[in-house]
């Protein structure tokens, strides 16, 4: 995460890694875009980021894992990051996907990483307009 985020801005969601909880991520991440005063169609864009990477991150977790999600606001952006443990082996798809052009077409920037038996999306979106 980028260190321009304000620690009273910050906020740490676990829920565990099945898709029956990924509205409670959307849920914030609109509720998060709002208060940056995103514009409907951005917070939207964002929403579905967020269900995208951690409908990737569920393919991979471990079974019995949490997801875990950090949101920093900054004073022109919403930083996302998501992670949780992944089985032995298991990859993100590349980079070249569909998965990965959906999250490059509705963010500033995404990228990811898996090392150390943990795999973490990292989404960053800024605002457009005021």
């Amino acid at each position: 995460m980028q260190p321009d985020a304000l620690d009273d801005d910050v906020v740490l969601l676990t829920v565990p890694a099945d898709g029956g909880y990924l509205g409670v991520l959307r849920t914030a991440t609109a509720t998060l875009a709002a208060r940056l005063q995103f514009a409907l169609d951005e917070i939207e864009d964002l929403r579905i980021a967020v269900d995208e990477a951690c409908a990737m991150l569920l393919v991979v977790a471990t079974p019995d894992a949490e997801l875990e999600c950090r949101f920093a606001v900054t004073d022109d952006a919403l930083q996302v990051e998501v992670t949780v443990p992944t089985a032995r082996g298991a990859r993100l798809p590349a980079e070249s996907s569909f998965a990965w052009k959906v999250l490059t077409a509705l963010t500033s920037s995404a990228t990811a990483e898996a090392e150390d038996g943990r795999a973490t999306i990292r989404l960053v979106t800024q605002r457009t307009g005021r």
